[in-house]
Formats: structure tokens, C-alpha cells, sequence
């Protein structure tokens, strides 16, 4: 589920904004990827509710502890009952290295506004019934220092089962894509995303080629730091254009950012 934003942008999740769509809509995927190896971002979650006796994809997410979660707010602001799917690769088959486990908390930023994206603090804690057992398949994601703001043009991978075109087909394979940072200076500026996008958030990609989509809400911004993968970014919104609209990257909540409010809540 991605929000996708209509002041040119749109909600890639079940609800729209004005100009924002969220990238949080069950069985979407990312734009332009690739098949990701199996369990390669061994920290990547799939969100899923219930309907009935099944359970749907709704929004990815990253262990940060072995019983918590970080995704966007806007994946779990409706009341539904809730799970994670850990080790997960393809939604359609049972690998064997899948963990399923219930969400007992959720946790939004108390500033979280479900009508307005655009104001940011489009994030949340979840909860775990249990802890989850880390493997090789398994892992918990390692997070930016506080403040950490990456340079223009930084290499960085999102990931996600979100659609692959606008509006198209979900892929039951884990998709990735390269999508480099595109700086706060330009991504504010009035030919990109303009006062919508906020020192809070991290833009990356834009090309009209590679970008989040519905279904890629919630998970992570993958940013490779001194040889090691952080998750700079969780999936927030695009653009209502059109997942890889150019000039309107996607537009992620920057993680080190929240930090200190992480912490509190986890």
C-alpha cells in the first residue's frame, strides 16, 4: 500500500489523498525491478490482513528488533487484524523459511495525519505477538545514525512486492529496483515535488523508468553505507501521475529523521 499524492501525485494504499497516492494497496509492486534474490533483504516484511480465513499482502515492512517493525503509518491506520510474514520471497509458495507472526501494538506517531500525508511522520511500531527466530533468512535491519541526511545521486534499493506498472499486476516474487537519492534542494523545488516533500522525508529515483508502487508502502529504502545496508527510508507516497511519473520520485519517510522517537517505542 503506497499513498500516492495528487497535487501530481497519488496513494499507493486503499485510500487516496489529494495529491498523494499511497504505495500501500494489496498485490503491488515495484516499477522497473528485478526478481530479488531469495531472502537477499533477509530484514524485509510482508504486511497482511485478514479477510475472512485468508490473508493478503497489504504493505512491506523491516525488523529493526526481533519482535518489532517499522513501517508507515498509513499501512495500519484502518482497523484490521494483522500479521508479518518473515523470510518471505514468493507470496504464492511455501519455502520453507517463512515465519508468520501476529501484531499485537501498533504504534503511529501521535502527529500522523491519515488525510494529509504531506505533513509527514508517516510512520509506526509493530508490535509482535512473539519474537521471531533470526537465521540466515531472518534478520533485523541496521538503522541510520540520528540525523544522517545521504548526499545527491547516493546509491540506494527499494524493495518490495508492490505493482510493477500503474494500476498493472503484483508480482509474487520479492521485486528491487535502484533508486539513487535525489536531494532535498531539488526534490522541494517547484519542477520536482515542491513544498510538499519535507526535510522529514528522502526522495529518491524519478527517472520515469524505476519507482514504488502501490504495495511497496511501509517497506524499506535500502542504502548501502560503508558495506553495509541501512534502511534510510520506509515507503510513503508517489505521485497520482503515475508510480514512475518523471521528475516526481518517490517519496520516502526519512528514518533518521525518527530515530529518537523509534527508540522510545520499540
Amino acid at each position: 500500500m503506497l499513498r500516492l499524492l495528487v497535487l501530481s501525485a497519488l496513494v499507493l494504499s486503499g485510500h487516496c489523498a489529494d495529491d498523494l497516492q499511497y504505495l500501500e494497496n494489496s498485490n503491488t509492486r515495484v516499477v522497473g525491478g528485478t526478481d530479488a534474490f531469495r531472502n537477499s533483504w533477509p530484514w524485509q516484511v510482508s504486511l497482511q490482513y485478514q479477510s475472512g480465513s485468508s490473508w493478503y499482502h497489504t504493505c512491506g515492512g523491516s525488523l529493526i528488533r526481533a519482535n518489532r517493525v517499522l513501517t508507515a503509518a498509513h499501512c495500519v491506520d484502518v482497523a484490521r487484524t494483522f500479521r508479518v510474514v518473515l523470510g518471505e520471497h514468493n507470496l504464492s509458495t511455501n519455502e520453507g523459511t517463512e515465519q508468520s507472526i501476529s501484531v499485537s501494538r501498533i504504534v503511529r506517531h501521535a502527529s500522523w495525519n491519515t488525510n494529509n500525508v504531506a505533513a509527514g511522520y508517516d510512520i509506526a511500531v509493530l508490535h509482535l505477538a512473539s519474537s521471531a527466530t533470526l537465521n540466515s533468512s531472518v534478520k533485523v535491519a541496521t538503522l541510520p545514525a540520528s540525523g544522517t541526511v545521504l548526499a545527491n545521486n547516493f546509491a540506494c534499493v527499494v524493495t518490495g512486492w508492490g505493482r510493477t506498472t500503474t494500476g498493472g499486476s503484483s508480482p509474487s516474487i520479492l521485486q528491487q529496483a535502484p533508486l539513487p537519492v535525489v536531494a532535498h534542494s531539488t526534490c522541494s523545488s517547484s519542477s520536482y515535488w515542491g513544498s510538499t516533500v519535507k526535510s522529514t522525508m528522502v526522495c529518491a529515483g524519478g527517472d520515469g523508468v524505476r519507482a514504488s508502487c502501490n504495495g511497496d508502502s511501509g517497506g524499506p529504502l535500502n542504502c548501502s553505507v560503508s558495506g553495509v545496508y541501512q534502511v534510510h527510508g520506509i515507503t510513503s507516497f508517489g505521485s497520482s501521475l503515475g508510480c514512475n511519473t518523471y521528475l516526481k520520485p518517490s517519496v520516502f519517510t526519512r528514518v533518521s529523521a525518527y530515530i529518537s522517537w523509534i527508540n522510545a517505542n520499540v
